[in-house]
């Protein structure tokens, strides 16, 4: 795309695989505002483009689009900052609880016991969530 260059509704959202609505929902909320052309169609620029992209990459790491929208638009740095660091922390947490997820599902894989609840390493995943620990027996 030229830097003079500019794209309908259809062609953004097609080069990027959504819907015409989506990117009608996020300019109502504030988070897109395209050029008008006569007749008032929306014309996206290249800094539009980067606008669109920096949504999605937001959505994918799991923020709100509130939360995105304040990001995008706010100058209070502090004010960012705040909504990352609550969003890092609560990614964090989720990571922390997936991976504990994981390390069950592969205590498991790793059992060659025939009742997998006499696996003293299953035994110990379980212990660790009750709190305690279970006697090892060899």
């Amino acid at each position: 795309m030229k830097s003079s260059a500019t794209m309908s509704i259809g062609e953004v959202a097609g080069h990027f695989g959504l819907a015409t609505h989506v990117l009608r929902h996020w300019e109502t909320m504030g988070l897109l505002s395209p050029e008008r052309a006569t007749g008032g169609r929306r014309r996206y620029g290249r800094s539009d483009l980067y606008r669109v992209a920096s949504i999605l990459l937001a959505k994918e790491a799991g923020l709100a689009l509130t939360d995105i929208r304040d990001i995008l638009t706010t100058a209070d740095v502090e004010k960012r900052r705040d909504i990352q660091r609550r969003h890092r922390d609560d990614l964090a947490r989720r990571i922390a609880e997936m991976q504990a997820a994981l390390n069950f599902i592969e205590g498991g894989l790793n059992c060659d016991h025939e009742d997998i609840t006499e696996c003293p390493n299953y035994q110990s995943l379980v212990a660790d969530r009750i709190g305690t620990r279970a006697p090892r027996s060899e």
